[in-house]
């Protein structure tokens, strides 16, 4: 049989590795909206992403409502007040970082594991955090796509997830993973933000592979 070739061309993976380079955890937005084809597409993206045993665990909350926008918002306000404290003599440091931007992002989206994920089996009888990583998956892919697209988005983790939770009536055993800020930015950081402000550097590669063995190990 004839050998098939899979490969991309030069130009798309080219655009692959491109989307992969320059991706960014956006923090810093610019007034504009993104129209709901565009939206659809994102979403549609993150739907094709590789699930454990193919359970699809994410869920997606488009969040339109003002005042509930700026309940989340509080959320995570109250959660990164709690998280300088955490942080001890980075506490400074800490605080002079901008963190989210969840009223200024044109949409802002809640990424959630659904209910009823104990009856999914397959891939998680010893790895049950596997639905987790598909819904980052997820994400990501709507982070890549959206990349391409010449948006910005910003993943927020600062919050409780029961009060997220409860603000958004999602049934029991449903759990927010993220606040995503989604829409128009002026530019995309040079580096990610983190390594621009001092707050850490990117390890090299070479100190996080190793053959056989865990790495760093003689």
């Amino acid at each position: 049989m004839p050998v098939v070739d899979h490969r991309f061309s030069d130009d798309e993976i080219a655009a692959v590795y491109k989307a992969i380079a320059l991706r960014r955890d956006i923090r810093h937005f610019c007034p504009g909206q993104v129209p709901a084809d565009q939206l659809a597409r994102l979403l549609a993206a993150a739907h094709q992403g590789p699930s454990v045993g193919f359970m699809q665990p994410w869920r997606f909350i488009r969040i339109t409502d003002p005042t509930l926008r700026r309940a989340i918002q509080a959320l995570v306000e109250t959660e990164r007040l709690s998280t300088a404290q955490a942080l001890g003599e980075r506490e400074d440091d800490f605080m002079r970082l901008k963190v989210e931007g969840v009223l200024d992002c044109a949409e802002l989206l809640v990424a959630a594991l659904m209910d009823g994920r104990e009856r999914h089996i397959f891939g998680r009888r010893t790895l049950p955090e596997m639905d987790l990583a598909s819904v980052a998956c997820a994400i990501q892919n709507l982070w890549l796509a959206a990349r391409a697209e010449g948006l910005g988005l910003g993943w927020v983790s600062l919050f409780d997830p029961d009060a997220l939770a409860g603000l958004l009536a999602m049934p029991a055993g449903a759990r927010p993973v993220a606040v995503l800020c989604l829409g128009p930015v002026e530019q995309f950081y040079a580096k990610p933000m983190l390594e621009l402000e001092g707050w850490a550097s990117r390890q090299p590669l070479a100190e996080l592979v190793a053959e056989n063995q865990w790495p760093g190990l003689k």
